[in-house]
């Protein structure tokens, strides 16, 4: 099967797996291979084809279709102005609130703006009129990846026309995809490209009515959920409590609050890494299926859990969107709602998982020792703070130091990071901004924030605060490694790349970008008090001063040492 009718098989597929039971098709060369797979599902008896000459009459078909049936229904056109009739049906799609689905084909995107016969910027056409968009690739292959990728963005599609959580509203969506020659199928076949979900469901379910308060996820003994980025702490808190009566051991990550006790477990990642990379002693703690609460962001490790072979994953979102970047998902809930009842082996499931954790106490104890290190740094400033004070992370190293050696018997204080692009930017402001908002006479105590030197460099600016200004009560570590240290911990600081010098040399130039700031004396030049601190028991000193206001503490780190100490931990 070629590339290109196997995309549009499966994005027909899907739709159909979706609950789709009518379409329309306008006539044209590049959408042949949609054509030619949705006459198939029509011949089929799956669903009803609509062959209209005209864009503009097929795409007002699609609206009536929809309009009078409540469901999700596709208009199909070929590339160029074909796709420009369609916009007055998806302006009164996107008015009236009709879950219309435009599905234009394109040609491949090295024709774009070429000049290429039929070519033009179809992705983003229709502006704000639509709900969501999205533009496939013309394929070059077809694999198992492929395929999941293909099934989650119709899903994805269809979510978003019949949003199932009421916040934007029903409405139009648009899939451009893009095909290359060949474009009419040939005789062979491929079972693998045309694969779905057991019993004829979608990739990815996501009801479109969750009974507020009611049940929506299923009791199941061999259960691990994965606590991610959530947008209020009290959901992190409501998780990690759900999860305890639940009698389901959990790997989270070190955001909303600093998860401990429960059924957290202890140097999550570590072991989660060890299971995923196929361990034989943990091969007990095998799960059945994985619930993610929040969004993921920090580590491959629990990536690659998510795709274990036969590993159902489901996912809890309070927002109108997913994260999936695995497409594994084969469920969406939109609350916890109440604990599914333990089953009986789950105090055995749970001490399991713990106890995998809690035998690596010691050894990341002797890994990260008494020295100057980033681990080292970050358990010691989560140690000094209690459950009413905040912690503001930095992106790289921070909180992935912080999770990595946390073993999960600290106090909870809330946690604050910038994981939606999880970039540099802002973070000295964005913590004087937590301060003032949350500090003294706020109902929490202090705010302390963890960040490296790249991350305080690009925004020093944060410590202009004007004379007559507030000002916060906060007080900024910075791990100083001269430079970007977790490249060093990435593929680009792999010891063959290290011990070669042209490549070592090249690697300390575009990744390592050393910088040599004095960074006692900018802060001197914008009064803030400064103090340097060259082992842990310094540290824990200054954390435990109370002076008030802004302050920077500076941890001096080698750079060098990251990626022995990150291999030693995971090894």
């Amino acid at each position: 099967m070629h590339p290109s009718t196997a995309l549009a098989t499966v994005l027909v597929d899907e739709l159909v797996r979706g609950g789709v039971r009518e379409a329309v098709l306008a006539p044209g060369s590049r959408s042949a291979p949609l054509a030619y797979a949705l006459e198939e599902a029509d011949r089929a008896g799956r669903l009803r084809l609509h062959v209209r000459v005209d864009e503009r009459s097929a795409g007002f078909l699609a609206l009536g279709l929809a309009r009078g049936s409540g469901l999700p229904v596709p208009v199909v056109t070929t590339s160029g102005t074909a796709v420009a009739n369609l916009h007055p049906a998806v302006l009164e799609a996107h008015h009236s609130g009709i879950p219309l689905l435009v599905l234009s084909a394109d040609r491949p995107a090295e024709l774009r703006g070429t000049g290429a016969n039929q070519t033009t910027v179809q992705p983003g056409i229709f502006a704000a009129a639509v709900r969501w968009e999205a533009d496939l690739p013309a394929p070059e292959s077809v694999s198992p990846v492929a395929n999941a990728h293909w099934r989650s963005t119709v899903c994805r599609a269809l979510a978003a026309a019949l949003d199932p959580t009421g916040v934007g509203g029903r409405g139009p969506i648009h899939l451009n995809v893009s095909f290359r020659d060949p474009l009419a199928p040939d005789l062979g076949s491929t079972v693998e490209a045309q694969e779905g979900r057991e019993g004829g469901g979608p990739w990815t379910e996501v009801p479109v009515v969750q009974v507020m308060g009611g049940p929506s996820i299923g009791a199941g003994e061999r259960t691990l959920v994965l606590l991610g980025d959530l947008p209020d702490p009290a959901l992190s808190r409501q998780a990690l409590e759900w999860a305890g009566l639940a009698g389901w051991p959990v790997l989270a990550e070190p955001f909303g609050v600093l998860p401990a006790g429960g059924t957290v477990v202890p140097h999550g990642v570590l072991v989660a890494g060890r299971l995923a990379a196929g361990d034989p002693g943990l091969s007990s703690l095998v799960p059945d299926r994985v619930v993610v609460v929040g969004r993921l962001t920090l580590f491959r490790e629990l990536g690659a859990l998510l795709r274990r072979p036969g590993t159902r994953v489901e996912h809890v979102s309070p927002g109108p969107r997913w994260t999936d970047p695995s497409h594994v998902v084969a469920r969406v809930h939109r609350e916890l709602g109440p604990p599914p009842g333990q089953t009986p082996g789950a105090d055995a499931w749970v001490a399991a998982w713990v106890d995998a954790g809690r035998a690596l106490d010691e050894p990341v104890r002797a890994a990260v020792g008494e020295g100057l290190t980033g681990p080292g740094v970050a358990v010691t400033v989560a140690a000094a703070l209690g459950d009413e004070d905040v912690l503001v992370l930095g992106s790289s190293n921070a909180p992935r130091d912080l999770a990595l050696a946390h073993d999960a018997t600290w106090p909870s204080p809330r946690v604050v990071a910038g994981r939606g692009l999880a970039g540099i930017d802002g973070t000295v402001s964005t913590a004087v901004g937590v301060a003032l908002a949350t500090g003294s006479g706020k109902g929490t105590g202090r705010t302390v924030a963890l960040m490296g030197d790249l991350t305080f460099l690009h925004d020093a600016n944060g410590l202009v605060i004007g004379p007559t200004e507030p000002r916060p009560d906060l007080t900024i570590v910075v791990t100083n490694d001269d430079g970007g240290g977790i490249f060093s911990t990435l593929e680009y600081g792999e010891p063959a790349r290290s011990a070669a010098a042209e490549a070592a040399a090249a690697t300390e130039r575009i990744f390592g970008t050393p910088h040599g700031t004095d960074l006692g004396a900018l802060c001197a030049a914008h009064h803030v008090p400064f103090v340097r601190v060259t082992d842990l028991a310094a540290l824990r000193s200054a954390l435990e001063a109370q002076d008030g206001g802004l302050r920077v503490v500076e941890v001096p780190l080698d750079r060098t040492g990251h990626r022995p100490l990150r291999d030693r931990l995971r090894g």
